[in-house]
């Protein structure tokens, strides 16, 4: 099998072009950054990486393997597994690695660029790598390529106390959550005798009750969901989301409440999403349904809860950030009960997308309302926007619309593949709905505190200290209209998205088939 392995590296090293460039300009970047300390020189060099890893992606296509079987090829695999899936991931990771890029342009000083702006690249690679992980191993390096330059740029983007704070407590609940999910990955090894992913779904596919230790299955699902439970800011580990955002920069609380997101469900959707949990004795598939299931309406009845009670506006975010991830975790839910495997990933897919240019959107109205001399905090601060600042109300009334679902939103069209797949289930149909109409009901209390925002901008009036003017052309505005572009665009004509969220999920689904014959 040495040769498929060698022919498996050849084929796949084209494929991880996007990565190394991202890797390779990182290095120069920080390097750079020591000798030459300029915030536009190296924010022009790290956004043409990126674009340059865009045109290595879309000069590449899915490799055609020897093997005639794609389950055999995957397990045997090095690596990374390139798939339409990781295509898609790899997509969003770069287009949010530029926006992102474009909105905290101004965040550091001449001295500190290089770093910031070398960690982004570094953190745009890990989502990269996370996409296309076919290994364990390599799947834990990518989270932490993304965690580990996180904590440097919370420490960069704000050193007063309470952003010292936010650094250090996001670090030490991420390493406490990565030892959660390292502790799980040991028991998928201890089980299946590999860490390569589809290897564990074949192998775990194959095994019968009495081949395991009582509940060692159900223990590794139980540990690998609450370590990245973390990433996703599920209930109940959400509990740092309010704190860290409010005490660090905006640009660091827009790549908070996104590319954690974004990395911790493709990792569950790898992990989880794709064991062959029909006819298979060794995972009872209605046991981590119902785990995924409480997680889900917990998650996202106690985000929207908390944020009603918000005056700040970055907390108010944080807990609806927390309510968005129990909404894709109903379409999680879902997965293990559907007969294709993967089911229910694709619109998870869409929401991501939709959430990200939505996210990023609203705290970049905030950080461009802000200033040295005055920051934007709390809702009373966004009285009377709509006389001293028309264009920025009306874009945090768009993002505000897209959170409550409104029709000809992205968040209108996300919602609703999400609610029709939970309708639309045939096993334990009842139970589906009920988790749909918690949704609903969440989707409800959301636009109060959506529309208080609204209110505030409209129905108010100024207050006596005035905010400051916004500059007529910024990186900042240009990334803040690029979402809400995007917002209306999805709303609109959501059809490409879709039809590509589902292409991105057909491979995996055609390999559990393979594995599970």
């Amino acid at each position: 099998m040495s040769k498929e392995i060698v022919q498996s590296l050849i084929d796949i090293f084209p494929q991880i072009i996007p990565e190394i460039i991202l890797g390779v300009m990182a290095c120069i970047v920080f390097l750079g950054g020591t000798f030459k300390r300029s915030r536009c020189l190296w924010g022009w060099v790290s956004l043409l990486a990126i674009v340059g890893a865009g045109i290595a992606l879309m000069c590449t296509k899915t490799p055609t393997f020897s093997k005639s079987s794609q389950a055999l090829t995957a397990v045997y695999a090095p690596a990374v597994w390139v798939d339409s899936l990781a295509f898609f991931v790899k997509g969003i990771a770069l287009v949010g690695g530029a926006i992102l890029l474009l909105f905290t342009w101004h965040d550091m000083d001449e001295d500190q660029a290089g770093e910031h702006h070398g960690c982004l690249l570094l953190i745009t690679a890990g989502v990269c790598f996370a996409g296309c992980a076919n290994e364990l191993v390599t799947l834990f390096i990518a989270l932490e390529l993304i965690s580990i330059p996180t904590y440097v740029l919370l420490y960069l983007s704000k050193k007063d106390l309470a952003g010292q704070e936010a650094a250090v407590k996001y670090f030490l609940l991420s390493v406490f959550s990565s030892a959660f999910l390292l502790f799980g990955f040991s028991y998928l090894y201890g089980i299946a005798g590999t860490t390569n992913v589809h290897g564990i779904v074949s192998a775990i596919g194959g095994l019968e009750e009495k081949d395991l230790l009582p509940g060692m299955a159900m223990i590794a699902a139980v540990m690998v969901i609450a370590g990245l439970g973390f990433k996703i800011t599920a209930v109940p580990f959400h509990f740092y989301a309010p704190d860290v955002y409010q005490g660090t920069s905006t640009g660091s609380a827009a790549l908070l409440a996104f590319v954690p997101k974004v990395a911790g469900f493709v990792a569950l959707i790898r992990v989880l999403g794709l064991i062959p949990m029909q006819g298979n004795k060794a995972i009872d598939r209605e046991q981590v349904a119902m785990l995924l299931w409480i997680l889900a309406a917990v998650t996202m009845t106690l985000g929207n809860v908390l944020a009603l009670l918000q005056k700040n506006l970055k907390r108010m975010l944080a807990y609806s950030s927390v309510a968005h991830a129990g909404y894709m975790l109903i379409a999680l839910s879902l997965a293990p009960h559907r007969e294709d495997a993967g089911a229910g990933v694709d619109s998870i897919l869409f929401y991501l997308v939709s959430y990200g240019a939505m996210t990023i959107g609203a705290f970049g109205v905030i950080a461009l309302l802000s200033s040295k001399e005055r920051s934007v905090e709390n809702l009373d601060d966004l009285s009377g926007l709509s006389s001293s600042h028309p264009r920025l109300a009306f874009l945090m009334s768009l993002f505000m619309l897209r959170l409550i679902c409104m029709p000809a939103t992205a968040g209108f069209m996300g919602k609703f593949l999400i609610f029709y797949d939970a309708f639309s289930s045939t096993v334990k149909p009842d139970l589906y709905r009920i988790l749909a109409l918690i949704g609903a009901i969440n989707a409800a209390i959301a636009a109060y505190y959506y529309l208080r925002v609204i209110t505030m901008m409209y129905l108010r009036s100024p207050l006596p200290e005035a905010l400051p003017k916004t500059p007529s052309f910024s990186p900042r505005l240009v990334s803040v209209w690029i979402c809400a572009l995007a917002t209306l665009i999805l709303g609109l004509y959501p059809k490409p998205l879709v039809e590509r969220t589902r292409d991105a999920v057909k491979s995996d689904v055609k390999i559990t088939a393979e594995n599970q014959n």
